[in-house]
């Protein structure tokens, strides 16, 4: 597979995206050899736990000055100072310092709940399930009900894919009242476009489902993917009333992937994200700028 390209949507350049541990990726999505190894062992989620757990051994400090400067990591948005995190995984799961990412509060607006690479879908034809990348899912094989399912046929979806120099802490797009969670799946895919390409069922990871319900908005299904190399989601919202922009929770070690649903005639998005994703090109956002308006 060729270099992945990436839109950035505030400058509109395109760029090649720097890729954590590239080789390795192809190799277990390449020949077969490697994909046995995948099939059998690697998405195996006690594999992304051990890992997982060695990121946040106090050893893991001396790997983060490593890890910024590899992937181009803005560190001056971090919280802290760079010395201050005892782990990589502590880093990894910062939060940014206040006012680094400005909330839309356009109410007729929807925002990105994550810093990532965004593909939006203006309908998601029933029985067509979600196309990404080479790889597809039946809606009701992503959200485990197939009763639920067929409520967002014909409806919209958004995929935000967080590589693994992104923040990585996910949020609300609207204000509205927030369901619980359930979890879902135990395999932990990658969730890269080498591997969506190579058809790796990457939507049917392990993967957290909630909804929130806002009106004029509907019930907005929020599903957050893990992905290889990445054991756990952490949900840090309570169930009741939340503001668009307030954190809901973070993905420890590794990439991983926000999918939003939205019922039919709920959303209109916008315009040259629309465009950039129907040739297949993701375009880069931040958590909290607009992605689409009510129709």
């Amino acid at each position: 597979m060729p270099e992945v390209v990436i839109r950035d949507r505030r400058s509109g350049a395109s760029f090649p995206e720097k890729v954590f541990s590239e080789a390795e990726l192809r190799y277990l999505y390449g020949p077969p050899a490697g994909r046995l190894l995948e099939r059998v062992l690697v998405s195996a989620a006690p594999v992304s736990v051990l890992y997982g757990l060695l990121q946040r051994a106090p050893w893991s400090r001396r790997r983060v000055r490593g890890f910024v400067e590899r992937l181009g990591i803005d560190a001056s948005e971090a919280e802290r100072p760079l010395d201050d995190y005892p782990t990589l995984d502590a880093f990894f799961t910062r939060r940014l310092r206040p006012g680094v990412r400005p909330v839309d509060p356009t109410p007729s607006h929807l925002v990105s709940p994550a810093d990532g690479r965004v593909l939006v879908y203006p309908e998601v034809a029933p029985g067509a399930g979600l196309a990404v990348k080479g790889s597809r899912v039946a809606l009701a094989h992503l959200v485990g009900d197939a009763a639920l399912a067929r409520r967002y046929a014909g409806g919209a979806a958004a995929v935000v894919r967080l590589a693994p120099a992104d923040y990585h802490r996910f949020h609300f797009p609207l204000d509205g009242q927030a369901t619980p969670w359930r979890g879902v799946g135990r395999r932990l895919h990658s969730v890269h476009p080498i591997a969506l390409a190579a058809a790796a069922p990457s939507l049917r990871n392990k993967r957290a489902i909630s909804a929130l319900v806002a009106p004029e908005w509907g019930a907005v299904l929020i599903v957050e993917v893990g992905a290889m190399l990445v054991g756990t989601i952490v949900q840090t919202y309570r169930p009741g009333p939340v503001a668009r922009g307030q954190e809901k929770g973070y993905f420890r070690f590794g990439g991983s992937t926000v999918v939003l649903l939205l019922e039919p005639g709920r959303v209109r998005w916008d315009d040259d994200l629309v465009a950039s994703s129907r040739d297949g090109v993701e375009t880069l956002v931040t958590m909290g700028s607009r992605i689409g308006a009510r129709p």
